[in-house]
């Protein structure tokens, strides 16, 4: 019963607003147009209109929380509201019969003297938003004595005889009476008290304004994004209200209308939901392109005033639209594009943005003028005066190209291609021409998509030269290196064994005995040349790839490593055809980590499996032993690992489980980047 009372009676406010404004809808049908225009009476749907506008948001407020006290507030204005415009219509329809209709006085008095209590709502709202309850401390008694102070003008109104309130209008309405309740005082009182009213109104809202202040500097979080929805609200009535009046007078009401209907929304989704929508970007988007509006509304407007002083009414519709479309028209366009970006940047044209950022990408080489240049275009579309962007380069190394001055407040977005963050975009944050619509956050995406490409690109390029120098470097050297075994061991150990044979040439006829010395000594030097080619052979290519193929190799290496604490087992099967680069480094992984683990892993067995997955080769030795320690370094004997895969576009992962051992697991791409890396090393 507690929860459903609430609810009925938000509902009860609700259907009485809608009854009072339907009723003013009727009465101004039956009214007719000439009689409102002889009384000069605003029409009362507009104020039911408003009520309406209030009326069912505080009615979702009494329903989700009917102990705050701005729900209430919003019910009962809101069919203060209705209840206004309806006196007035019935007070405008009840003298337009002959005789009058009952009631004409009543609801004339009240629309005169009641409608002045409705100045009552806004400072309610101003200092019971958002969780209604008062501001603490001194502010509490200062809100209630402004509160005090509002509430003297529209009691003085209920009093105050009519001929010094100047309630009486010209017209059909000017009989009617509205001194319906009075106070015998002097009329010096009440002109005294009347000044004293229309005075303290405007210093009587100072102070709910700098409540509203104080909350929100102090508010965080969730209740800073309410405050937020408050602050909305009031830039949107601001901007409605100015460019009301500079539209014809009867737009005015309209205008009051939009601004109700506004503020009511936002203390409702700011009470109820504040994190429906951005509030940042749904405020930054108002300021910035309601000032835009709103100035180019007051240009028109005085363009207008202008044609028509100068040219008179007669002949100033016609030349004022050939001035339109000849002038005003394209200076006009031409006068939004340059607010826009002088306040916006160039984030209206975002053709322009992405085609300007792809002709400097292709006047620029190094990876840091690059992305120097998509710094320097984040800027200039979105009028930044700071805008950084940072790239990874592999490890922990980063580039990093900033434009304009750095910024205590940033905020960051994540910079990624194909799936994987490369880097990250820095902006200002907090200021309104950093609020992001859809159609900007489209344009960025399109702009970091050009930056993520140019870093990969440019990083990928720097690493295949570095790649190719490597390799090309390493070729020379193992070049320089069989030069030199050649040179320095082998062709002075034949030329001695030839210096032998011409000995024992010669000594063979004299001395049998010396000559078969001197040949024995000549066939151990062969030996160990021919041993010293069978190193050169290996260190090239192990023979035993050509002989029984990488498994059978590597199953070679492992009969030298078994023990009998130790159990190898060498899995797979593979088709013949392997890059021969492929098989060099497969087989230097898998002798390398089966070493490894013969003097490291203390393990009992050790698996090494051959397998082809999408088109790359999976090297995987598995091991039981102990693992590596946490924090231990890689020594060259896992970092040459890495390497050898490296090279030829692929990785080397090195884990230890928790079930135990280690796991070393080497994917050596079978495709276009071994092949590459083959004819680098046959030098073609």
């Amino acid at each position: 019963m507690r929860t459903r009372l609430p609810t009925l009676a938000g509902g009860l406010f609700v259907l009485l607003t809608l009854a009072a404004t339907v009723a003013s809808i009727v009465l101004e049908v039956a009214l007719g147009a000439d009689r409102r225009a002889a009384d000069g009476v605003e029409p009362g749907w507009i104020s039911g209109l408003a009520g309406l506008a209030l009326a069912v948001p505080g009615a979702l407020l009494v329903r989700k929380v009917p102990r705050n006290p701005v729900a209430w507030i919003l019910c009962v204005t809101g069919l203060h509201w209705a209840a206004d415009g309806t006196s007035a219509e019935w007070a405008s329809y009840a003298t337009a019969q002959d005789p009058w209709l009952p009631g004409a006085t009543v609801t004339w008095w009240l629309y005169q003297r009641l409608g002045a209590s409705l100045l009552f709502s806004l400072p309610l709202l101003l200092v019971f938003y958002p969780d209604g309850r008062p501001p603490a401390g001194r502010w509490r008694w200062a809100a209630y004595i402004s509160l005090g102070c509002t509430a003297i003008l529209p009691l003085t109104l209920l009093f105050v005889p009519a001929r010094i309130a100047g309630a009486g209008d010209a017209g059909p309405l000017e009989h009617l009476s509205a001194d319906l309740l009075g106070i015998p005082l002097p009329d010096g009182v009440w002109t005294v008290l009347l000044r004293i009213g229309y005075a303290a109104l405007p210093l009587s809202l100072l102070v709910p304004f700098v409540v509203v202040f104080r909350r929100y500097r102090q508010a965080s979080g969730l209740a800073k994004t309410r405050m937020r929805w408050l602050v909305w609200a009031g830039v949107v009535d601001v901007l409605v209200m100015l460019s009301a009046l500079l539209l014809p007078q009867s737009a005015l009401s309209l205008g009051l209308v939009v601004a109700i209907v506004v503020t009511g929304g936002a203390i409702a989704i700011g009470i109820l939901r504040p994190r429906l929508v951005d509030i940042d970007r749904l405020l930054g988007g108002t300021v910035l392109y309601g000032a835009l509006a709103t100035l180019v509304v007051a240009v028109d407007a005085v363009l207008l005033a202008a044609a028509t002083t100068l040219l008179g009414e007669q002949g100033a519709a016609l030349a004022g639209l050939l001035v339109v479309m000849l002038v005003y028209g394209p200076l006009r366009h031409r006068l939004w594009q340059l607010v826009q970006r002088v306040v916006l940047g160039r984030r209206h044209d975002p053709y322009r943005v992405v085609s300007g950022l792809a002709e400097q990408l292709e006047r620029t080489d190094s990876p840091e003028d690059q992305l120097l240049a998509v710094a320097r275009s984040v800027a200039e579309a979105f009028n930044a005066p700071y805008v950084a962007v940072e790239v990874h380069r592999g490890g922990d190394s980063t580039l990093l190209a900033e434009h304009g001055t750095a910024v205590p407040d940033t905020q960051t977005l994540p910079i990624t291609y194909r799936g994987e963050t490369v880097g990250r975009l820095i902006l200002p944050a907090g200021g309104p021409r950093t609020v992001l619509s859809p159609r900007d956050e489209r344009l960025l995406a399109d702009v970091v998509r050009q930056a993520a490409a140019a870093a990969r690109s440019s990083h990928l390029a720097a690493e295949l030269q570095h790649s190719r120098e490597r390799l090309v470097g390493a070729r020379e050297e193992e070049r320089r290196r069989v030069r030199r075994d050649l040179h320095d061991g082998l062709g002075p150990a034949l030329g001695g064994v030839a210096l032998r044979i011409d000995t024992a040439r010669n000594l063979l006829a004299a001395s049998p005995a010396r000559a078969d010395e001197v040949l024995r000594q000549a066939r151990e030097d062969v030996s160990s040349a021919l041993a010293d080619v069978r190193r050169l052979v290996h260190d090239l290519r192990p023979p035993a790839l050509d002989d029984v193929g990488l498994i059978g190799a590597v199953d070679q290496v492992a009969d030298r490593l078994r023990t009998p604490s130790l159990t190898i087992r060498v899995t797979g099967s593979l088709a013949l055809g392997l890059a021969a680069a492929v098989e060099v480094a497969a087989y230097r992984i898998a002798s390398e980590a089966l070493t490894n683990v013969s003097k490291h892993a203390r393990a009992g067995l050790c698996v090494v499996d051959f397998s082809v997955v999408s088109d790359n080769l999976v090297v995987s030795v598995v091991d039981d032993g102990g693992g590596i320690a946490v924090g231990t370094p890689s020594g060259v004997g896992l970092i040459s690992l890495r390497e050898r895969a490296a090279e030829l576009g692929g990785r080397c992962e090195i884990e230890c489980p928790p079930s135990g051992g280690t796991t070393v697991r080497a994917t050596l791409p079978l495709g276009s980047a071994a092949r590459a890396v083959q004819e680098v090393s046959d030098g073609r």
